[in-house]
């Protein structure tokens, strides 16, 4: 797979894709009508962006076109459990699984996440600043579990991801979470990444064991960085080396 890179279109094709980044998935007619456009040229540059693998048409709904590879299907006690990439439609499910781990009160980048979704009701990213893909765990086709790589387009930055991972609380501890974030991690190392890293609340014991057993290592402590439930938490900052 080839390395993600910054887009670089002429003007009317660059309104187009920023369109439908802004809206995750949109209808086509919804896009010309907003920008303006005649059908036939925007048929044109539309084709163009398809052609180039800037944006997909799936359903009748234009969307950003990210290739992060293909399904990984297997059974759980009878139940069809599926590791994918994240497609628009997934948010609400997304936002959901987020939601309830949050609640636990120890999950504050997740927690950041989340509304950052839902204030933008976008779901994937990939333009000068930034490149932002998930990977979702179902079971019959509804969304128990996500992963999260953030991408900065930051030249300085480029080499790192940001990566957050939760499940909802009946399905842990059946190696679902570790199975999404090792496919993030493949995802990382075929972009080139030489690091992903985590921002975990001190007193999440478990989500700071679990990073360690993907080889996570404690890169820089922030005392007294969150305040949770009313009390002083340390940030611990975590990092998993790809190269």
């Amino acid at each position: 797979m080839e390395s993600l890179e910054p887009i670089d279109l002429a003007d009317d094709r660059q309104r187009i894709y920023e369109y439908v980044e802004r809206h995750g998935s949109v209808d086509p007619e919804r896009v010309r009508n907003a920008l303006g456009y005649e059908p036939r040229p925007f048929g044109h540059y539309l084709s163009l962006l398809k052609r180039d693998g800037y944006v997909e048409e799936r359903e009748g709904e234009l969307s950003i076109a990210l290739e992060p590879g293909v399904d990984d299907e297997f059974e759980l006690d009878g139940l069809a459990v599926t590791i994918r990439p994240a497609r628009q439609d997934d948010i609400t499910g997304i936002v959901g699984t987020m939601r309830q781990v949050t609640e636990e009160g120890a999950y504050i980048e997740a927690e950041s996440v989340a509304s950052q979704l839902d204030y933008e009701g976008s779901l994937l990213r990939h333009n000068e600043f930034e490149s932002r893909v998930f990977f979702v765990a179902t079971v019959e086709e509804e969304v128990v579990g996500w992963v999260h790589l953030e991408v900065p387009e930051i030249e300085k930055l480029r080499h790192t991801a940001e990566l957050t991972v939760g499940l909802v609380t009946e399905y842990r501890g059946e190696g679902i979470g570790r199975r999404l974030v090792e496919r993030a991690l493949d995802w990382a190392r075929a972009q080139d990444l030489a690091k992903v890293y985590n921002s975990i609340p001190a007193t999440n014991e478990g989500a700071l064991a679990f990073f360690e057993s993907l080889g996570g290592e404690i890169e820089a402590v922030r005392e007294d960085h969150y305040r949770i439930d009313g009390e002083p938490v340390d940030e611990m900052m975590m990092g998993i080396a790809l190269e």
